[in-house]
């Protein structure tokens, strides 16, 4: 339930966007196009930074659809665990923990980003493509999220896996 008094049967982006298109149309290109382009992050990591940062936001109804998304891609959900804990630890390819690191700062202190935390990605073989998909993936689902938030279609929203699954 939104907290829109015009429609609080609104549950769901999916809902609000229906109503409001113009309000998400460029997240959503956005986000395609970095889901659908030629990553040197597979389908797998770039869900898996979704759903972490999404985590990372206590955003439930975004973090519910991408685990599930993720698991269809063959993440394994004790990752997120894992990953809330110590990154370092996790099981997850020692390339990609830079990455998480950058988005974990990235989600929590915006303010804190200098070029040392970017020359560990560097460092571990990513291009700058990579690190463009990692800080727009990043950006765009801590913009949703927050959107998700501040109408109040959080909490008590399904996850709406056929909505989100876009170039799966």
């Amino acid at each position: 339930m939104s907290y829109l008094p015009s429609s609080p049967e609104l549950a769901n982006i999916a809902g609000l966007l229906a109503k409001y298109p113009r309000r998400g149309i460029l997240l959503f290109k956005l986000l395609e196009d970095i889901k659908g382009n030629f990553s040197p992050l597979s389908k797998g990591m770039r869900e898996l930074i979704i759903t972490y940062t999404s985590s990372l936001n206590q955003s439930e109804s975004c973090y519910n659809a991408h685990k599930a998304l993720s698991k269809d891609l063959g993440v394994d959900e004790s990752i997120y665990g894992q990953l809330k804990s110590d990154i370092d630890s996790a099981d997850v390819d020692e390339k990609l923990k830079p990455i998480l690191q950058f988005v974990k700062k990235l989600t929590l202190t915006p303010d804190q980003i200098t070029q040392a935390d970017v020359k560990p990605i560097f460092d571990a073989g990513w291009d700058e493509s990579a690190l463009l998909d990692s800080v727009c993936l990043c950006a765009v689902v801590n913009c949703m999220n927050r959107f998700a938030i501040g109408i109040g279609i959080d909490k008590e929203s399904p996850p709406i896996k056929q909505k989100l699954s876009v170039n799966h």
